[in-house]
């Protein structure tokens, strides 16, 4: 990858587990991922428990149970000009306990569900989607290019893509 990431990354734990990657390597994959896409302005990565992911899922998606990763797009306040605002991307909230417990189903490497999750949820911020079959292959094939340019194996290989939360 040869651009220069433009986000701004604030990282808040709002759990700790064993098993979560670093702080360094986290906020690296979201770099690295935002530059594969040209991304830019501020990001929050928020890690959590179950019981915070269970909460924000039911209340902003209508489901009441703990999922993978939550995406909250920025969205500036009612007759505020978005030029007088810095660039905000938006909010990832990351359930430690789902992310680790969907690894080891899935018999994936804890570091490459955590970097898959942070891709796919940067997506989910910059307006991709996979409710439409045509969508999610889009959404898909990017996600594999951008998990190979981390490193990673294709983190689609083996799944059943009617799979998404």
């Amino acid at each position: 990858m040869n651009r220069t990431s433009r986000l701004k990354i604030e990282l808040q734990h709002g759990c700790r587990l064993p098993d979560i990657p670093g702080d360094r390597q986290l906020c690296q994959w979201a770099r690295q991922a935002g530059e594969a896409v040209n991304a830019e302005g501020e990001l929050l990565l928020r890690i959590v428990d179950s019981e915070e992911s269970r909460s924000l899922n039911a209340r902003y998606r209508g489901r009441d149970k703990p999922t993978n990763v939550l995406s909250f797009p920025f969205e500036p306040p009612a007759g505020l000009p978005a030029e007088a605002l810095p660039a905000m991307l938006g909010d990832l909230v990351l359930c430690a306990e789902v992310v680790s417990r969907e690894a080891g189903e899935q018999g994936k490497p804890v570091s490459a569900h955590w970097a898959h999750m942070i891709v796919h949820g940067l997506l989910h911020l910059l307006g991709h989607d996979h409710q439409q079959a045509r969508e999610a292959a889009a959404m898909e094939a990017l996600e594999t290019r951008i998990m190979e340019q981390l490193g990673f194996d294709d983190p689609w290989k083996n799944e059943d893509h009617d799979d998404h939360d």
